[in-house]
Formats: C-alpha cells, structure tokens, sequence
C-alpha cells in the first residue's frame, strides 16, 4: 500500500500574527480618539450656540434702551375761580398741584435735568411751571408735585371760552419735554427726552377733575 502523503501547509510566523494586533489595536485607538474629537466639537459648538443666545437675548432685553414716559398722574385743584357772565368777560384761574410721573422701563436709571411744563388754552400758553431735575430709579416710576397756577389773562378772545364755560367745562392741553440720559452700568449712557402730551378737562360746576388724557 502506497503511502499517503501527508499535505504540510506552513504556519505564519509569530510575528505577522502580533503585527496584525498591533495594527487593529492602533485602528481602534484612532476611531476612538477621532469619536472624541467629534464629541468635543459638538459640545464646543453648542457652547458657542448658547452663549450667542445668552448675549443676544441680554442685549436685546438690557442693553436695549426706551424712552421714559411722563404723564400727569393726578390733580389736586386748591382754587378754582370762573367768570362767565358775559362772554366777552369770561375768565378762569387755577391753582392746582399735578402730580408728574416718569415711567422708566429702562435697566439703568434715568436722570434729567429741570424742565418746563406748559398749560394751553385753544393753543395759547395760560401758564408754566417747573418740573424740577430728579432721577428716575431702573424699572421704576418716578412721581413729582408739581404746583401750578393758570389764568385767561393771556387770551386775546374769550368767546370761546364763554362758550365752554356755560356748558360748566373748562379744557386744557399740557406739554413738557424732558432732557436727560439713561445710564447703564456706569459705563452706557444714552440721550433720551420723552414728551408729555395731555388733555385735562375740569367741571367748574364741581371744581373737580372730570377727565385727564395722556399720550
């Protein structure tokens, strides 16, 4: 019986094995420092994405500046005089304490310096008075007593006066502009002077305030 022979197939040497390990080890390693770098990028990026957002929405909510709004809040009259019984006669004079408000919105606070308010009967000045310099505190609403006396004596015509005055009404118009800066954290300050427009009506029957319109 012939021999069978035997088929002989050579090992790989020990080396190209440990070659191989070394190789897949170093592969492993680079994937998984490549998924780090990834990681890392994709936190750094968000991080820049919310900080962006926190800035934005501080400069758009903080380091946006309004203008203050002032209004008369309130009228206390002390005299009230009317004269209508003529109309060529017809006169009036006041003297009355207008509580002056100035609503500050801002994030910093508001100081402005004296002012001048006038009082307008059918567009002619009746009478003045000083709004004096204050400051108007962040977020807050400033109120000041301002005391004021008007009078007819400035009028050219008083028909039409006497025409209101019979129907126990007395209509005046307010205006004031305030000049001042916005100061935000000791280091923005901004220009701002807000206007005051109103409309006061008194009932000289009742010598009270019967209506009071701001814009």
């Amino acid at each position: 019986m012939a021999e069978k022979e035997q088929q002989v197939h050579p090992l790989a040497p020990a080396s190209e094995h440990q070659r191989s390990d070394e190789e897949s080890a170093s592969l492993q390693s680079k994937e998984l420092k490549r998924k780090k770098r990834i990681k890392y990028a994709v936190y750094i990026a968000a991080f820049a994405v919310f900080q962006t957002a926190v800035i934005l929405v501080f400069a758009l909510t903080f380091m946006r500046i309004k203008n203050p709004k002032v209004r008369i809040g309130r009228v206390t009259i002390e005299t009230m005089d009317t004269n209508n019984t003529r109309a060529a006669a017809a006169s009036f004079d006041l003297k009355f304490i207008a509580q002056v408000t100035i609503k500050n919105t801002n994030f910093g606070h508001y100081k402005f310096d004296n002012s001048t308010m006038r009082f307008l009967y059918d567009g002619v000045i009746v009478g003045e008075a000083i709004i004096p310099k204050a400051r108007a505190r962040a977020r807050s609403t400033k109120k000041l007593d301002v005391k004021v006396e008007v009078n007819s004596r400035a009028l050219t015509s008083t028909t039409g006066l006497g025409s209101e005055l019979s129907s126990n009404v007395l209509t005046l118009n307010s205006q004031a502009k305030l000049k001042g800066k916005v100061e935000l954290m000791k280091v923005m300050k901004k220009t701002k002077s807000p206007q005051m427009n109103c409309t006061l009506t008194f009932n000289v029957s009742t010598r009270n305030l019967q209506d009071l319109k701001c814009n």
